[in-house]
């Protein structure tokens, strides 16, 4: 069973930093697709930022030049550093793996998900 743990939440200032980190009970390097996404009360989940097995990263407008995406293979963990944050980035993030492979002659997919850390920022 696949367990994705995050932590590095927490209550920070406009313009402050926070990172996060997602840390896999599994080696991600068999992963095709990791990601943080984040929600608000009453929204869907968003992608915030994804980076592929080809080392290809992914941003959201919103965060781009702010947010930095990467992926330590060896031990497992995936990261999202985080600068100049703003209030809009208040939200639960979540670490999201999916692992893509053939079984039985169909393409198959798995998602994983973590429980979710808290971003506040706020004066």
């Amino acid at each position: 069973q696949v367990q994705l743990v995050e932590s590095g939440g927490g209550l920070v200032q406009p313009g402050g930093s926070l990172t996060l980190s997602c840390k896999a009970s599994v080696d991600i390097g068999n992963m095709n697709v990791m990601a943080w996404y984040r929600q608000t009360p009453g929204k869907e989940r968003e992608l915030v930022a994804s980076f592929t097995s080809a080392r290809q990263r992914h941003y959201i407008d919103a965060v781009k030049g702010r947010f930095s995406i990467s992926k330590d293979n060896v031990k497992n963990i995936l990261s999202l550093k985080m600068n100049a944050l703003k209030p809009e980035d208040t939200a639960v993030y979540y670490c999201k793996a999916d692992r893509v492979f053939l079984q039985g002659g169909s393409v198959t997919r798995n998602t994983y998900w973590g429980q979710g850390t808290q971003v506040t920022v706020s004066a």
